[in-house]
């Protein structure tokens, strides 16, 4: 079937529209930072529907909006050293490291569309977080008053979570740590939390910590129908193994350049 006469029954017949899913893998945080900036205008414009973006980074660090420089312990040389750039970003939150063996989720979601605040889509990506760390034999849950996903009765944290809305449309998203090197949290107060213990699903299963892109690629195709779960919504595109992140990054300059343009991908198998 045609994906936009899918989509066009699916809304005569009051069905929740779907999520599309796309796995990048590796990329600069600068280019995922402008795709959804671009995405976002386009979403709140109408011209497409809701987006997925599920990929890893390059060493980056990003301060939220209204976080403080300071819990960033790493000087300028050691940051230049090493090759990693500081990135004052627009989203809630504290300073984050990102970097390989972490998967990086920006869900861009028009709130409004599927009868949700913002309190509710932060429970949803709790929720999608915890829920993919239980697929790995980790247990995982939200804390009360700290956003994210917390291991050990709340003292170790392995899923971030900073959100924007504009236009209604939610951008930026979670980080959870599969198999990155908890050492380069050493550079910052995580979250703004002195002291604060991080974790990934790696350490938790008492596994060798190393950063492989397949790692990440297997939690992805884990998270994506999580959160479609936790949304209500029924969730297509392609997903690893299957996902070709070449043909991903130009299929969304098309969905992106030509409103009426839909993904060729099927629909994933056992999405709800």
């Amino acid at each position: 079937m045609d994906r936009r006469a899918s989509d066009s029954s699916d809304r005569v017949a009051g069905a929740p529209a779907p999520i599309t899913a796309w796995w990048l893998g590796r990329t600069r945080y600068r280019d995922a930072w402008d795709l959804q900036h671009r995405l976002v205008s386009a979403r709140a414009a109408g011209a497409i529907g809701d987006q997925l973006l599920l990929l890893e980074h390059e060493p980056v660090l990003t301060l939220g909006r209204h976080s403080d420089p300071s819990h960033v312990l790493a000087s300028p040389g050691e940051l230049a050293a090493r090759q990693i750039e500081l990135i004052r970003t627009e989203r809630g939150g504290e300073v984050t490291y990102h970097g390989p063996g972490q998967l990086t989720a920006y869900p861009i979601v028009r709130l409004a569309d599927r009868g949700l605040y913002i309190r509710s889509f932060v429970r949803a990506l709790e929720g999608a977080l915890s829920e993919t760390c239980a697929a790995f034999g980790v247990e995982a849950g939200p804390k009360d008053g700290f956003p994210g996903c917390w291991c050990a009765d709340g003292t170790r944290k392995i899923g971030a979570v900073g959100v924007r809305v504009e236009r209604g449309v939610t951008y930026h998203g979670i980080a959870l740590n599969v198999s990155v090197r908890l050492a380069d949290f050493g550079l910052i107060d995580a979250c703004g939390m002195p002291g604060l213990e991080s974790t990934s699903i790696a350490r938790e299963r008492d596994e060798a910590a190393e950063p492989p892109v397949e790692s990440v690629a297997g939690v992805a195709a884990a998270f994506a129908p999580a959160l479609a779960r936790a949304l209500s919504a029924p969730l297509v595109g392609a997903l690893p193994p299957r996902a070709d992140t070449a043909r991903a990054r130009v299929d969304l300059e098309r969905l992106i350049g030509h409103a009426t343009y839909v993904p060729s991908a099927a629909t994933v198998a056992g999405a709800s």
